[in-house]
């Protein structure tokens, strides 16, 4: 087929043994665009257990933070995880697991679950996260998923999925937390079962008076900014308890819907965003 018969922007899709410029769908140095204007296609990247000790992952750029991340990857991929990025350098990538093994108490099985789909930067507004959505959606079909789901909110807030794209792309509010988090799906079949939070996450709350902090190795962030969280509330006399989600099974029965980062205070949920020492402080009432 001619480039020029071609609308559908596709993308490149490089992994282990695969020929740089060869895609799992038909690969084009270029895409048309509706109206006949050319744009530059970008190439992906798919990282497996065979190349991620050569590849660097766009949502951590220093070694140390991406060492975890990538740790928690390779036990990932024996679950059926999927991480694709940008050839470019950048915060351009998606990671999607089937929801049986997703790290977030959902009741979703026969699901997609997207655990995060970014696109920042100077990559933003090329069509980037489309390309890496509709990936995800072709692979979803191919399996026979009932279809994707993924985390969001009411508003678009730091670590969650836009709910302005994903209502664009066709997704739909399937459950809401008392605390604003939603879960958002994609149907690929008629009929079936909504998926939606188990009761944990739906109305998270801890036990425990002072600050609690719960989080996981999914975001190299935490990596940074837990140890410092821990250091600051012990030099300024906070009582924090620290919980490392380390395995699917506590992830799948922690009491938040979101497990990479969840702060609580005096039983109360506080907020799911990775914070700064000094914004820690803030909630404890410690000026800095």
């Amino acid at each position: 087929m001619p480039r020029s018969e071609n609308p559908w922007r596709g993308i490149t899709l490089q992994g282990d043994g695969m020929k740089p410029g060869n895609s799992i769908r038909e690969a084009y140095e270029k895409a048309v665009r509706p109206g006949g204007k050319e744009d530059t296609k970008m190439g992906y990247i798919r990282i497996t257990e065979e190349n991620i000790d050569r590849e660097h992952i766009c949502c951590a750029m220093s070694n140390n933070q991406s060492l975890r991340k990538k740790e928690w990857l390779k036990r990932m991929f024996k679950d059926g995880l999927v991480f694709y990025r940008s050839e470019e350098r950048g915060k351009c990538f998606i990671e999607y697991v089937p929801a049986e093994n997703a790290w977030h108490p959902l009741e979703a099985d026969g699901y997609m679950h997207i655990d995060c789909l970014w696109v920042s930067g100077a990559l933003k507004g090329h069509g980037y996260s489309n390309d890496l959505l509709n990936e995800c959606v072709r692979d979803a079909e191919a399996q026979g998923k009932k279809g994707l789901c993924i985390l969001s909110s009411s508003k678009k807030k730091g670590f969650l999925a836009d709910p302005k794209f994903l209502l664009y792309k066709g997704f739909r509010l399937a459950d809401e937390s008392d605390v604003g988090i939603r879960l958002y799906d994609l149907p690929l079949s008629d009929g079936g079962e909504k998926p939606r939070f188990k009761d944990c996450a739906k109305h998270p709350r801890v036990t425990e008076s002072g600050f609690v902090l719960y989080y996981s190795d999914q975001c190299p962030y935490t990596y940074y900014w837990v140890p410092r969280l821990a250091a600051a509330a012990e030099e300024n006399g906070v009582p924090l308890k620290v919980v490392h989600i380390d395995s699917r099974e506590a992830a799948q029965n922690a009491p938040s819907p979101v497990t990479n980062f969840t702060l609580f205070r005096d039983g109360q949920f506080l907020t799911h965003e990775i914070q700064s020492e000094k914004k820690f402080l803030a909630f404890a009432g410690i000026p800095v």
